[in-house]
């Protein structure tokens, strides 16, 4: 069983901020796989389904994104999911826009969402990092990443979406440098 977090902040002016990113990757998952109807649950929006014979839960933390941990342990202690069997997608400034790179644990590197869920589940689970670049200025970070994706951005976004979706298999098997590359030279 495998627990899919994406983070974002749940205000519809937030849709379609470089933050939610993670939000999008988990509609497009509900979407491929047909995953159940999105249900308030666990301070979030849960579906549950199979994706490639493997029964997993994909959620969104309606607590915001410096909050996500609760909405996180919440649920892996009531299904009992191990938090090495948690993947979450999230927004991240240290790559180029649309490079995404999974990695096992590690530090959070200032993401606040990251930085709530270590506080709540501990370091020891899986993120897709998908790149949305970094401002020029250390002042335009908070502005660079609640700003909409503009009209270019949406579309590599799409093609970067359906590159992770397609490649669901290698990133469930925990293949990680492996899924990172194939998503990457797609």
């Amino acid at each position: 069983m495998l627990l899919f977090v994406g983070l974002g902040n749940p205000t519809p002016d937030s849709e379609n901020n470089r933050h939610n990113i993670g939000f999008k990757l988990i509609d497009a998952l509900n979407q491929k796989f047909g995953l159940s109807k999105q249900k308030p649950k666990f301070k979030g929006l849960l579906t549950t389904g199979n994706v490639e014979d493997k029964k997993v839960y994909a959620i969104k933390p309606l607590t915001f994104m410096n909050n996500s941990g609760i909405c996180i342990r919440e649920l892996i202690e009531y299904f009992k999911i191990d938090a090495e069997d948690v993947i979450v997608f999230h927004d991240d400034l240290d790559l180029e826009f649309g490079k995404v790179k999974a990695k096992f644990a590690g530090s959070s590197a200032g993401h606040n969402g990251i930085e709530s869920i270590d506080k709540f589940i501990g370091k020891d689970y899986s993120r897709v990092r998908i790149g949305i670049g970094r401002p020029k200025t250390k002042a335009d970070v908070a502005d660079h990443v609640l700003k909409d994706f503009d009209e270019d951005e949406m579309i590599q976004l799409e093609k970067i979406t359906k590159n992770i979706i397609d490649s669901m298999a290698i990133l469930i098997d925990k293949k990680l440098d492996l899924f990172s590359s194939t998503v990457n030279n797609k």
